[in-house]
């Protein structure tokens, strides 16, 4: 099994799924995290072997719940799909896992790893 690590400067809002934005701010941020992510994915790694595992690794100075880490996640969920070809949906060939740690600057560290789980 191999594993890749790309880190992106990004910070993944607090409480993503609790903002009250206009619908159009959010768009924006949404499509602004969407776009930082396939742009670090296409220069710096390689598709893998599916079926695989991808861990998102959010880095900020506040711990999220659970539920605000995977909505967090989304946006990077879904562009890291649309870059591998697949579907984000539970029976998927791609087993989606989210952690966190304590750290400055803010950060989105994606780890893909072939063989899935």
């Amino acid at each position: 099994m191999s594993l890749q690590r790309i880190t992106i400067p990004l910070r993944l809002l607090t409480s993503a799924c609790n903002l009250r934005e206009h619908w159009a701010v959010r768009a924006r941020r949404v499509k602004r995290e969407r776009e930082a992510v396939l742009v670090h994915l296409q220069a710096k790694a390689t598709r893998p072997a599916l079926p695989c595992t991808v861990t998102f690794v959010r880095v900020g100075p506040v711990l999220l719940d659970h539920g605000n880490l995977a909505g967090a996640c989304k946006a990077p969920e879904d562009a890291t799909a649309g870059w591998l070809g697949v579907d984000d949906g539970p029976e998927g060939p791609v087993t989606w896992r989210y952690r966190q740690e304590r750290g400055r600057p803010y950060a989105l560290r994606i780890e893909i790893e072939d063989g899935g789980e």
